[in-house]
């Protein structure tokens, strides 16, 4: 579906570096990445909204890489809706329709259609200024596809939502996808957005690709200090690998050693997430490999869940359960076991 070779855009302050990409028909992909990472410029330079450096881009088989905007069959979203105040939702939605020159006909078809689709046929007659978030994003999308375009862009729909609205409209982007089958790519900073929405995740940072892969492969299996960090790894060591007499591979890192389930040597990174790790207040009898006592330092509390920092040393953080942190009474300066399986520990270069 959409073929990125290469593809660099110097903007002066910002470049987007080398960029190969291929996104597949009618795949729900993001675009993920902290601020000022490229995700925006991306984005709109394969709608045609910045001249390219270098390298081609292609849709369905055909190089577009210089082809108009408005002859792409690319429709776009941004968080801010980009409404236009003065008319009404019925007219904002069947502005890209006259554009085209559709007929009176089509037109009306067209916008009933859309307004069922996205349960808003009783805002037609409202302006903008009248409409909640969630409504004026559910707005903004209907404007897109009543074009019926080949590529849905959106760039962070959600972020100006609060949380609720924020899920009532992941979930209308997820049946709008699959009702319509259409290509979405999709571009923010939320990781949790990226996993709920995402068939596969493109990480970017700087203006370069960092690692395109599944939800599960970005989350887990983290190629770089910079993914891991952006998925909230938290747990993140230098070290080094080697084959023990016994026949383990262990990670070292400070005095401690981490038996894991791969085959490695020399120098690594080793990632662990604070969700694989258990706290209790005694040694537990399982088949995780790697138990350690340490001193709990620090307590973050985040509502339903709590990060609780063991030292041993090193410092991990471990992701509990409000339950669990109830029922163990744990507090800074206790003195607990951390538990976690060889196969959670994670190494790359």
């Amino acid at each position: 579906m959409i073929e990125l070779n290469d593809l660099s855009v110097d903007l002066g302050e910002f470049v987007l570096k080398n960029i190969t990409l291929s996104i597949n028909e009618g795949e729900y992909f993001i675009i993920l990445g902290p601020t000022g990472a490229g995700k925006t410029v991306l984005l709109e330079s394969i709608a045609g909204l910045y001249p390219i450096k270098s390298g081609k881009i292609w849709l369905r088989g055909k190089e577009v890489t210089k082809v108009e905007p408005e002859k792409r069959k690319i429709s776009i979203v941004y968080q801010d809706h980009v409404l236009f105040p003065h008319l009404s939702v019925k007219k904002n939605i069947v502005f890209g329709l006259k554009m085209n020159k559709a007929t009176t006909d089509e037109q009306e078809n067209r916008v009933e259609w859309v307004a069922e689709l996205l349960g808003i046929s009783n805002l037609l007659h409202r302006r903008p200024d009248t409409l909640s978030g969630g409504e004026k994003q559910k707005v903004a999308l209907g404007r897109a596809i009543v074009t019926q375009p080949e590529l849905l862009l959106v760039d962070e729909p959600l972020s100006a939502l609060d949380p609720e609205t924020r899920e009532n409209v992941q979930q209308e982007l997820r049946q709008l996808h699959r009702e319509l089958g259409i290509t979405i790519l999709h571009v923010t900073h939320d990781f949790e957005e990226a996993i709920a929405l995402g068939s596969r995740i493109a990480v970017i940072g700087e203006g370069r690709l960092m690692q395109v892969g599944t939800p599960e492969e970005i989350f887990r299996h983290p190629n770089s200090e910079f993914v891991a960090r952006f998925a909230m790894t938290r747990n993140i060591f230098p070290g080094k690998a080697e084959k023990k007499s016994n026949g383990d591979t262990v990670f070292k890192v400070d005095s401690a050693e981490f038996i894991i389930a791969t085959e490695a040597n020399g120098a690594h990174h080793a990632s662990i997430r604070p969700e694989e790790i258990l706290i209790s207040t005694e040694p537990i009898r399982s088949s995780a490999r790697n138990c350690f006592p340490g001193t709990i330092t620090h307590i973050l509390d985040k509502g339903s869940t709590l990060y609780v920092t063991v030292s041993m040393p090193p410092e991990l953080s471990c992701m509990v359960t409000r339950h669990s942190f109830e029922e163990l009474g744990l507090h800074e300066g206790q003195r607990v076991y951390v538990t976690f399986k060889a196969s959670s520990i994670h190494l790359f270069d």
